[in-house]
């Protein structure tokens, strides 16, 4: 893990002031016990675990990629996952989709046609776009890395079905809540949409999300 986001207290602060809940939250989530931000700097390591957590539970996502972890003998990374056979991969708890994405993304980091170093220079939207070409990552999954790993500062992942609830539960909103009001939060809270969700999360699930 590495250190706390440059940019995390101005966000803090900034935020404080634009919005009230937003303020009550970060009070709330305050040293000592407060939980912030942190990145693997592991594009692999994370993309595997997000492919992994697709569609099932918190709980099943980590049995699956403990047992995922175990088969790579602890060393997570394209060359030892390129040398695991599809059944070593399926024997995890992985659906053959999932499978397939995995194998297709390391081979693709070890031919070099994925290149995660070019994503530093992207936009929000063209890293998006170009994680999204990947098989098993969709727009949501991108999101997740842009936060997780590269501690993008405006990330706003409004298909999180977490969010949505954090939202709702925040703000007094039925359940999904209005689109406008959605939009109108991340207006609010631009550029630091990132602090804003990882509080939000905080507020429904006080266990920190990793990838």
């Amino acid at each position: 893990m590495t250190k706390v986001p440059r940019y995390w207290s101005k966000a803090k602060k900034y935020l404080s002031k634009k919005d009230k809940k937003m303020l009550k939250l970060i009070k709330n989530y305050q040293s000592p016990t407060e939980t912030i931000l942190t990145t693997r700097r592991d594009i692999f390591f994370s993309l595997c675990k997000s492919i992994i957590g697709q569609q099932i539970s918190v709980a099943a996502a980590n049995s699956v990629f403990l047992k995922f972890k175990k088969k790579c003998k602890n060393r997570i990374n394209a060359k030892t996952v390129s040398k695991l056979t599809f059944n070593q991969l399926k024997s995890c708890g992985l659906s053959r989709q999932k499978v397939l994405g995995i194998k297709s993304l390391a081979k693709k980091i070890l031919d070099k046609s994925f290149n995660p170093k070019v994503i530093r220079k992207m936009t929000d939207e063209e890293a998006i776009t170009y994680l999204s070409s990947l098989r098993q990552i969709g727009r949501w999954s991108a999101e997740m890395i842009l936060l997780f790993t590269y501690n993008r500062s405006n990330i706003w992942p409004v298909q999180d079905i977490g969010l949505l609830r954090a939202i709702s539960k925040n703000y007094n909103k039925k359940y999904l809540p209005p689109i406008s009001f959605v939009n109108l939060l991340k207006k609010r809270f631009s550029p630091y949409c990132s602090v804003a969700t990882w509080y939000l999360w905080r507020s429904i699930d006080p266990e920190p999300i990793q990838y």
